[in-house]
């Protein structure tokens, strides 16, 4: 008998005179082979003309890059969200003839908060852009709002978008980072694509990181086409305003967060809504004339690298979003919930930007892949809330009982059935616009030329702590990248933008501050741009009561239900889980641990007593339990005294009474500082606590030393 052999592997198919199948050629080219000359502009009728469904390189570029994942989303993966209710004030009727936008009308939402480059498994907490989209089951169809959290984006042509996530994405040798930015390839690509500096300032800022996705602001972040019921249009943008205002967490707050709790926005939203702390949006519209060169103050506004201040036009509320249920499935609603800017009301139209454009297409591609089937408009949660008559047939998940014989028009079987739809009906409007006189051709109109004005009005809109928080951020990112090329060129990016930006990144990174290589531009700050200087409501708020068995029980009974009746959330922490109780009133039940507590969980902290360590005060059970050589020297449990330093140092409001001021001094919290309150009275420390609150943080507390250029 001979010897067995090894199996041998299956050698690939040689077709006689091919090359061998590889991705190193020296040219860019299509998935056939052709060389590309012109991957960043798709082909368009003309340079500000709409885009032509021609174009086999943006159809073949997108096709691919929509299939890249399967089933997860390719971007977006990581997602939450809640149901809903939308009230029209009625504010827009005038512009806008869409049926549920009128006054007084109800329409039942979904909406799905997101974040871009992670997956599906990723943290929350992390310096991304956010999606903030909304499905409107209105009586007309489903109309999806589906915007950002910041209302300027990286590219200013959809074609383009493959290479901007490819590039935010893990490495693909390394499949890493996850869900982060601060690696060589993402500022290689946004410092050669200098129109990504326009978001990639807002992602550095603290708008990268928000508290809460009840805090977080929304934006449509195209221009779309109104119309009223006069057949006059309107150019617009949308906005999402939170009423508790715009909030975030300091860089070292959500890297804690991303340790401790990973799901951490998610919870919160859940949390709130299961609490009956609703959050509500406020909808606006920036609205413009609808001119033939549609510009809006010198800004271009089929750009969506550019944003209007609200100072040159104010947001226009016209009506109130509430989120008031949580999914009871995550999978089958937040999961198979399916977006598209393309699905469109009567009296809102779409515009020639783009990158809007390609994402027409890109959407649609991308829910087939998603779900194999044309049919996910059947899936419950997107399904209509309207009467579907399509004529559509058949297909992986046909889930509709389809009367009929005759699925085509016209036809005289089945009585000419379905009808168009006539004048006396709302039908959806593709408004009719003039094309001027143009040849195809691949690029852009000069007004899209301007790269960094926009990028400095944002910086020059911050407060002096703010910049300093968008510094560090740049700093922070920068000093992860490994090639010194990409480091220098991003600091020249920085130049043409201010230079004590430039000057404080470069100090960080210990290089030196390149001058500018044109011109800075001569821009008005906008205040509406800072999250810092306004005051909000509390509502939502979450506040953490420290307490244990020497504590006033019946104090904090009375603070607990001051707060609650404030529409705040009071979470009681203590030495333990189950309950305190000192033998007379009812028990008080403890939410959280000094072993399971962070400070970064909470808006504000409330002290009740000095507590002493507790016997889980330990290194070998705790490792956050030790602050000093030997667990007996710690007169204050050094859970408590960390919770405090952190909470202090993070500039939050922090409220005592009874022995409080002990454990401040135990953790080093100065009584006197600004945004700290003790007294007797503890239902009125917390009422000062709870003003405090309003500007989300004690911002005095904030030592500010921005660099000299």
């Amino acid at each position: 008998m001979p010897e067995p052999t090894p199996s041998q592997p299956e050698q690939p198919i040689v077709i006689p005179g091919a090359p061998p199948h590889s991705e190193a050629g020296e040219y860019l080219t299509t998935a056939q082979g052709a060389p590309v000359r012109d991957t960043d502009h798709s082909l368009k009728a003309g340079s500000r003309g709409p885009t032509l469904l021609q174009d086999h390189h943006l159809r073949e570029k997108i096709m691919h890059f929509d299939h890249e994942r399967i089933p997860e989303r390719v971007v977006h993966a990581r997602g939450n969200a809640a149901h809903g209710l939308f009230r029209s004030y009625g504010t827009a009727a005038d512009v806008c003839c869409a049926a549920f936008l009128a006054a007084d009308v109800e329409t039942p939402v979904y909406v799905r908060f997101s974040n871009v480059v992670g997956s599906r498994g990723s943290a929350d907490v992390v310096r991304d852009t956010r999606g903030f989209a909304t499905k409107f089951y209105t009586e007309e169809g489903v109309y999806d709002l589906v915007g950002n959290n910041i209302p300027v984006f990286f590219i200013q042509d959809g074609i383009k978008f493959p290479d901007i996530v490819h590039a935010a994405k893990p490495r693909p040798d390394r499949e890493i980072p996850q869900a982060q930015s601060a690696h060589d390839t993402f500022w290689d690509f946004v410092s050669l694509h200098t129109e990504a500096q326009a978001h990639t300032i807002w992602q550095m800022s603290d708008r990268g990181i928000p508290r809460s996705h009840r805090t977080m602001e929304g934006f449509g972040v195209h221009t779309f086409r109104l119309v009223n019921d006069r057949g006059e249009t309107t150019l617009a943008k949308f906005h999402w305003k939170p009423k508790l205002g715009p909030h975030s967490v300091l860089w070292e707050e959500a890297q804690v967060i991303n340790g401790v709790d990973p799901d951490f926005h998610r919870r919160d939203l859940a949390d709130a809504i299961e609490a009956g702390a609703y959050p509500q949006w406020e909808l606006g519209l920036q609205t413009f004339p609808d001119t033939d060169d549609q510009l809006f103050e010198g800004i271009d506004l089929l750009d969506p690298t550019k944003f209007v201040p609200e100072e040159l036009a104010p947001v226009q509320p016209v009506g109130l979003m509430t989120l008031n249920a949580n999914p009871t499935n995550y999978f089958a609603e937040t999961e198979q919930v399916a977006f598209h800017p393309g699905h469109l009301v009567p009296g809102i139209d779409v515009t020639d930007d783009p990158l809007l454009q390609a994402r027409l297409f890109s959407y649609l591609d991308t829910q087939l892949n998603r779900f194999g089937s044309t049919n996910f408009a059947q899936v419950p949660i997107n399904r209509p809330h309207a009467p579907v008559s399509s004529m559509e047939r058949d297909g992986f998940m046909q889930m509709a009982d389809q009367a009929g014989v005759a699925p085509y028009r016209p036809n005289s079987l089945d009585g000419g059935c379905p009808f168009t739809a006539g004048a006396d009906v709302a039908g959806r409007i593709e408004v009719p616009k003039e094309l001027p006189a143009s040849r195809k051709v691949r690029e852009s109109p000069a007004s899209y030329a301007d790269h960094f004005s926009q990028v400095r009005l944002f910086w020059l809109s911050l407060t002096p702590v703010e910049q300093e928080h968008t510094i560090r951020a740049y700093t922070f990112e920068l000093g992860k990248c490994y090639e010194q090329a990409v480091k220098e060129r991003q600091l020249q990016r920085l130049a043409n933008v201010d230079p004590v930006l430039c000057a404080g990144v470069a100090q960080g990174l210990g290089l030196p501050a390149p001058e500018p290589t044109e011109r800075l531009a001569d821009v008005q700050p906008s205040p509406a741009l800072s999250q810092v200087g306004h005051e909000w409501p509390v509502e939502g708020r979450i506040v953490g009561i420290v307490a244990d068995e020497t504590s006033d029980l019946d104090t904090v009974r009375q603070v607990r239900e001051a707060v609650h009746d404030g529409g705040l959330v009071p979470l009681v922490i203590a030495p333990h889980g189950g309950t305190l109780e000192d033998g007379s009133g009812e028990p008080v039940v403890v939410q959280r641990t000094f072993l399971t507590a962070r400070s970064v969980e909470f808006d504000a902290v409330l002290v009740s007593s000095a507590p002493a360590p507790a016997p889980d005060a330990v290194p070998t059970v705790d490792a956050k339990a030790r602050t000093t050589d030997a667990v007996t020297d710690d007169v204050v449990d050094p859970r408590v005294t960390m919770l405090l330093a952190e909470a202090f140092r993070h500039c939050k409001a922090i409220g005592g009474w009874g022995q409080a001021e002990a454990a401040l001094v135990a953790a080093g919290c100065p009584a006197s500082a600004a945004g700290v309150v003790l007294g007797d009275d503890a239902v009125r420390v917390y009422s000062e606590v709870a003003g405090l609150l309003a500007t989300h943080r004690v911002w005095d507390r904030f030592p500010v030393a921005l660099p000299t250029p």
